[in-house]
């Protein structure tokens, strides 16, 4: 059982609606749900029911259907079948994988007005429309979404609580780390990036002494259910969907790191192609990026990333690509030069996602020039809608960058801007009003 930060907003919803809301925890498959879940209701009630929906037995699902108009019966059945005492107030009930049975969020309603029990409800794609049209979206529902594992969680079970700590207090105070935390906390990034932060990945290189292939193993697992997922979909778009997710290592690798329709398909338009770039981000398998300087320009300017670095190694290299370039060896000791830009910006992406934000990325064309004169990698915002600031980033892999494209962005909007940052592998450094910092501090974003 790995920390998690997720358990103190479970706290902070328990205490906060007093069993008025139930919780829908949505998320990729395999990031450690089912697993946070259970060891809440362990550790915060008298009791817990576990209903997992996958393997549900006939005789909870005729008490579904026949006694939600009977709670006592119904509660009465659930104890029964979990061989469980429920107490009022100090149990909670789990619908796992609701998503399987839809019917059973739809009830939610019923079961939170009763107000006996807590509800907490975890699916993976749950979401997606082809789950819930046939049924009524509770309102009695708060929805908390979860990612995998990310930079700090993963030091916290490698067992670097401490350097985090150090992290967060040099970046506060914008001085550098001594060179022997920075060259660590660098060695930490690497490993994070090969690793990922899916928990059975971080969880066979922890246990096995740190072993990049037993690692792998596990994530080549969770890329077969994905890919099982996505052959179950509606045939009307699963061709496309299988397209795209096939692609994104392709697209990530070029300059812009942004889709390019053509090499999906010839004739494809972006209408066509609304309906997978819907359902990978909605399954949490991908993060989508959107150009944000023309709101028209529709779902031809967007990036794909995927939704876990650790998964776009192995999504990207075949296990004798991966052994015959030394891949693992070559990343950690930065000797890595075709494919690394991928692989750390889709960290950085995966890292500020997972605090909270919802980044775009920016370019300028030059009509004199025939390029882009501009490129901002990523762009996130703080404040509220009245006084929004913005916050240009750019990543660079290399130790070795110009900094021209940020500055001229800066200029241009220099009355909207809160502040920018470089993320690059050295050191942190403040330069010409540019926070340069090393990429483990994006966690301080």
């Amino acid at each position: 059982m790995f920390r998690r930060k997720i358990y103190d907003k479970l706290i902070s919803w328990k205490v906060s609606t007093k069993g008025t809301k139930a919780l829908l925890i949505e998320g990729a498959r395999r990031i450690g749900k089912s697993t946070i879940v259970r060891e809440f209701g362990k550790n915060e009630y008298k009791s817990y029911i576990l209903i997992d929906f996958n393997k549900v037995s006939r005789v909870v699902i005729e008490a579904f259907e026949t006694l939600s108009g009977k709670l006592d019966d119904f509660f009465m059945v659930l104890s029964s079948e979990y061989n469980t005492r429920l107490f009022p107030r100090e149990s909670l009930i789990i619908f796992d994988e609701v998503q399987k049975y839809p019917h059973a969020r739809e009830l939610i309603k019923y079961f939170v007005e009763d107000g006996r029990f807590d509800y907490i409800e975890t699916g993976s794609l749950i979401s997606i429309k082809e789950n819930v049209q046939s049924i009524t979206i509770p309102s009695e529902e708060r929805k908390l979404k979860m990612y995998p594992m990310d930079f700090e969680e993963f030091c916290w079970a490698l067992e670097n609580e401490q350097l985090v700590e150090t992290i967060r207090s040099y970046f506060e105070n914008k001085v550098e780390l001594p060179r022997s935390l920075h060259n660590s906390a660098m060695l930490l990034f690497r490993q994070y990036m090969l690793v990922g932060g899916m928990p059975k990945s971080v969880d066979a290189f922890v246990s096995e002494n740190k072993n990049f292939d037993k690692s792998d193993i596990e994530k080549r697992d969770i890329l077969d259910l994905y890919r099982e997922d996505i052959r179950k979909i509606d045939k009307k778009y699963q061709a496309k969907v299988q397209a795209t997710f096939d692609q994104i290592p392709s697209f990530l690798s070029k300059h812009e790191k942004r889709v390019i329709l053509s090499s999906l398909d010839s004739n494809a338009k972006a209408d066509s192609y609304a309906e997978s770039f819907f359902w990978l981000a909605d399954s949490m398998i991908c993060n989508e990026c959107f150009n944000c300087n023309d709101p028209n320009v529709g779902r031809t300017y967007i990036k794909c990333y995927m939704g876990d670095t650790g998964l776009l190694v192995s999504h990207s290299f075949s296990e004798n690509e991966i052994a015959d370039s030394n891949l693992y060896r070559n990343i950690l000791f930065d000797k890595l030069s075709l494919n690394e830009g991928m692989l750390f910006e889709n960290a950085i992406e995966q890292m500020l996602v997972s605090n909270g934000h919802r980044p775009y990325f920016y370019t300028s064309y030059n009509e004199s020039k025939h390029r882009n004169d501009i490129e901002i990698d990523f762009i996130i915002s703080e404040g509220g809608n009245i006084r929004q600031k913005i916050i240009p980033i750019e990543v660079k892999s290399s130790a070795k960058y110009s900094t021209v494209s940020i500055s001229k962005f800066m200029e241009k909007f220099r009355s909207r801007i809160s502040c920018a940052y470089v993320i690059h592998p050295r050191n942190l450094i403040v330069k010409d009003g540019i926070i340069c910092i090393p990429p483990y501090m994006t966690i301080c974003l």
